[in-house]
């Protein structure tokens, strides 16, 4: 017999639904099919009580890697392509959705707040139509609000409008486009499906996974239902296309503008030289993040892992078990390359997450329903609401307390983020529009901020701190190029963060220290300095006092005068 629930088969009509509701074993009771208004309603006050937690921590400064994608956004907007004055391995899609947010909010930090307020919202109702779709509108109900709350979670930074954020939206629009391209056969929603995932991909490489996704569980549905060889290569090469054209004109538009051989380099030779990294080293990242999301919203993540188990108890779960077994394998991969597991990469798992926990309130009531005990079938979804205001509870001194400052600083601890701000302001007010700066640090923020170009395009100095085995060439590549465009303003950032290592003990980095040093020395004077979480000081330093100094500082030098 045909079952009228299967993703590959065409909707079922509304008499089926009943007929197939009152043939199972455990009926779907009347209260996971809510009234749309009742719906409409909950999902708005969901939006519009983290919309409102996220828009009053908007001013919050930008940190490292908002600062590179706000700059290479703001050159956008000034017609300059990618990779030309910034250069780094993130791919240029989310490039592209700053410089959209830039545009239509403001080139601020709120702006990009409130661009990022409209992302994490859109994702949070896309999360209600995926699980509404498989499992009913408890299920996404439950799922919506537990991916707002976990998605605004200061655990996964989640404040920030980090590349994994737009990966999770297109790879959402993804997963639904290829749902409704299996239920109505019709193969251009499969292409779109595709064309979503490759979108997924360009904001960030690990987004690959989700298209991977796709293409996977495509092929067990095709399978499932016996579709002809021919059929089903014919609908994964269409998905594949799919993925395929977004990369394919992203080349040839950056070949266009001439930037191709820096995209090339930097996005796949030097980022697999990125990726490499020790086993050890990463089971440590990941078991020190993983125990600290976990900690922040330990109930909610219990509630998923009962609905990981929903399959072996409840009929609707064990029908999409290949659906969420797959989704959460894919998933845990996108965390995976070069096995960093930094917080924000964590956001990649949330929409598994949520939708696992939707599986568990839905699977229970229809557990308790078809038990006899219809009494207590509101049971799991007040549990369910009980600990989302405990979650919210919890969190409610940043959420509803903390100014954008302190929740700042409660985040990332003592960082120059706000120093960053000060001396880019200072920038901006006191230099012409065509002055070239270069920052010795790894602080793009501060090009942003300055609205000046860059006189280099390595935006951060990880990559020439670290061993491996471009480093010589980057090192000579930015002193070359700081000396060729004579910048009017260095700003040397003092702080360990903003370097990755101990500067002093990587012998490798010796030489190149001492070049930024002598070539400070000889042609800059220090004329301002902003020490974390201290207002800035305008006024002249010698530089034996500033490389002697211990504590944490940005410091500002002005070319001498020739």
């Amino acid at each position: 017999m045909r079952d009228p629930y299967a993703i590959g088969s065409s909707p079922p009509t509304a008499r089926a639904r009943v007929d197939a509701g009152q043939s199972s074993q455990h009926p779907i009771p009347r209260f996971i099919h809510l009234r749309s208004p009742l719906i409409i309603g909950i999902l708005l006050l969901i939006t519009l009580l983290f919309g409102a937690i996220r828009y009053r921590l908007r001013s919050m400064p930008l940190e490292r890697d908002e600062g590179e994608y706000a700059y290479s956004g703001q050159l956008m907007l000034q017609g300059i392509p990618p990779y030309e004055l910034a250069y780094n391995l993130k791919l240029p899609g989310i490039y592209a959705a700053y410089a959209l947010m830039l545009a239509a909010f403001g080139q601020t930090s709120s702006g990009i707040h409130l661009g990022l307020i409209l992302v994490t919202a859109l994702s949070s109702l896309l999360m209600y139509v995926l699980a509404s779709t498989l499992f009913g509108s408890i299920a996404g109900l439950s799922a919506a609000a537990s991916f707002s709350l976990l998605a605004a979670s200061p655990s996964v930074m989640g404040f920030e409008a980090h590349a994994t954020h737009f990966v999770v939206l297109a790879a959402l629009c993804g997963i639904l486009f290829l749902i409704k391209g299996l239920r109505s056969q019709a193969r251009w929603l499969l292409f779109a499906s595709g064309f979503s995932s490759g979108i997924a991909f360009l904001m960030k490489q690990h987004g690959i996974f989700f298209a991977f996704f796709c293409l996977f569980y495509l092929f067990l549905e095709r399978r499932r239902i016996r579709r002809p060889i021919k059929e089903l290569i014919l609908d994964m090469l269409v998905l594949a296309t799919g993925v395929l054209l977004t990369y394919g004109v992203t080349c040839a538009l950056l070949y266009h503008l001439g930037v191709f051989h820096q995209f090339w380099f930097w996005t796949v030779t030097y980022a697999g030289e990125y990726s490499r990294m020790g086993l050890r080293r990463g089971v440590h990242a990941f078991l020190e993040n993983y125990g600290a999301i976990l900690r922040a919203n330990f109930l909610l993540w219990l509630i998923a892992l009962i609905g990981l188990t929903a399959a072996l108890w409840n009929r609707a779960a064990r029908r999409h078990l290949s659906f969420t077994a797959s989704l959460l394998l894919f998933s845990c991969l996108g965390l995976c390359p070069g096995a960093y597991f930094r917080p924000h990469y964590f956001i990649l798992l949330l929409p598994i997450t949520a939708l696992l926990a939707g599986i568990a309130v839905a699977a229970s009531i229809e557990a308790l329903a078809g038990a006899g005990t219809r009494r207590f079938k509101y049971v799991p979804a007040i549990v369910f609401v009980a600990i989302f205001a405990f979650s919210v509870w919890r969190q409610h001194t940043f959420y509803f307390s903390l100014d954008p400052a302190a929740a700042m600083k409660q985040t990332y601890g003592s960082s120059p983020f706000f120093s960053a701000l000060e001396i880019g302001d200072y920038l901006r007010q006191n230099s012409g529009r065509e002055a070239r700066i270069a920052v010795l640090g790894s602080e793009p923020e501060i090009y942003f901020y300055a609205q000046r170009h860059s006189a280099t395009g390595y935006l951060y100095m990880y990559s020439l701190i670290v061993r491996h085995r471009f480093s010589d060439r980057m090192q000579q590549e930015l002193m070359r190029e700081v000396s060729t465009n004579r910048p009017d303003y260095l700003v040397y950032v003092d702080v360990p963060d903003s370097w990755g290592e101990d500067r002093e003990s990587a012998p490798h980095a010796y030489s190149f220290l001492t070049w930024v040093r002598r070539f400070s020395v000889a042609n800059y004077e220090v004329v301002a300095m902003s020490r974390l979480d201290e207002p800035i000081v305008t006024s002249k330093m010698d530089f034996a006092d500033m490389f002697a100094s211990k504590s944490p500082a940005i410091y500002l030098l002005k070319r001498k005068t020739e």
